[in-house]
């Protein structure tokens, strides 16, 4: 690709804000939530992450596509994101595990993106408003009729889009963690425990991670009742993260319900820890802007600081929590609920990704803890 020749692009918001770049990717128009991510690293877990299905993600690291892209980096089998934006593009890799550019990547896949616009004042504009819908367009410069098609467009809040992302039927997952990871060999021994996964919009690096601590592995469509999960015998259950209003997954939620009366060790992961909250009488709400990035402060019960990868828009109310739900971690930056347990039953949950892919490493003693709490309730 040469972006010498790129296209001209145009980028709405729904505040009427405009900011004129150069396209890269697929040519088009994309409606979609802005939102601002700030890994300095990771750029194609993110595109491919479900939990970013509907947004357009503003990456603030000013430059992506030096390292390309390869297929054993996808969180899922395509991008998911409905565009991006960057500051600048490296069309050519300086890496020896890419098979191909960024940008020849995005154009496959049918995804628009725009380049050379200031990202800094585009990230302030949401900080101090709020994540909110956007256009980007190579066919409809004029910022007047791309703000009054984007004006159609619904709000993220009330949307389920984990019809979009769950799987179309049940498979069983064996692959694990090609890389060094350090974890606890106590928690991997001869037992084989069976967890049942509900895909919400369930990242790749999850599935590894509960593979490689010994874990027979289900993944079960987002629709799949309780009854037939239960049909399995797992061990544990596992609620997996996903994109949109956690609050819409009305038929998930009443499944969870459902599944959390048999008391089998139940752990959920970003959505899945939202709708295990909802699924206890929790209630949740939209963030101004969310939580995207990999340095994000969280700690409480422990008393030390993990720093965490983090990716979702809604959150927990703590008002809402009843007696039995303990709170385990917060968000530092802003003391929001970042993670809960139950205070008798073995459930609990955090809000940010243990997993990292990318990120740091910190919190990747949640799946050992979950394994621990699978044995435990087998050997009772």
């Amino acid at each position: 690709m040469s972006l010498v020749k790129a296209k001209p692009a145009l980028l709405v918001l729904a505040d009427g804000t405009t900011y004129h770049g150069r396209s890269f990717g697929a040519t088009g128009t994309t409606f979609g939530e802005v939102v601002f991510n700030t890994g300095m690293t990771g750029y194609q877990e993110v595109l491919t992450d479900p939990s970013y299905r509907g947004q357009i993600v503003t990456f603030t690291y000013p430059e992506l596509g030096n390292t390309g892209v390869t297929p054993e980096d996808e969180e899922s089998s395509r991008p998911q994101v409905k565009g991006a934006i960057a500051r600048n593009i490296a069309p050519r890799p300086s890496n020896w595990r890419s098979t191909q550019a960024l940008p020849d990547y995005l154009k496959e896949h049918q995804v628009v993106g725009i380049y050379g616009i200031d990202t800094r004042d585009l990230t302030r504009r949401l900080r101090v408003s709020g994540a909110m819908n956007g256009a980007i367009s190579t066919e409809i410069l004029d910022p007047e009729e791309l703000l009054r098609q984007l004006q159609d467009v619904p709000s993220m809040e009330g949307q389920n889009l984990v019809k979009d992302v769950t799987t179309a039927s049940v498979y069983e997952w064996t692959e694990i963690t090609d890389r060094h990871w350090e974890f606890s060999s106590s928690a991997t021994e001869a037992q084989e425990l069976t967890v049942v996964a509900i895909d919400f919009g369930v990242k790749r690096n999850i599935l590894r991670r509960l593979a490689s601590y010994g874990c027979r592995v289900i993944v079960v469509p987002a629709d799949t009742p309780a009854e037939k999960i239960l049909a399995y015998n797992p061990d544990g259950i596992f609620l997996s993260n996903g994109p949109g209003d956690p609050a819409a997954v009305t038929e998930g939620i009443a499944t969870v319900k459902d599944i959390l009366k048999a008391e089998k060790p139940t752990f959920g992961i970003c959505m899945g820890h939202q709708i295990l909250g909802l699924s206890l009488g929790a209630e949740t709400f939209k963030l101004k802007f969310g939580h995207r990035g990999l340095n994000q402060p969280a700690g409480l019960k422990q008393k030390q600081i993990e720093i965490t990868s983090q990716n979702h828009g809604f959150a927990i109310a703590e008002a809402s929590l009843a007696e039995d739900v303990a709170i385990t971690h917060l968000n530092l930056n802003d003391r929001t609920v970042a993670g809960l347990e139950h205070k008798t039953l073995p459930f609990f949950s955090v809000q940010y990704h243990p997993e990292a892919s990318p990120g740091p490493h910190d919190a990747d003693y949640l799946f050992e803890k979950f394994v621990r709490s699978m044995k435990a309730h087998k050997n009772a």
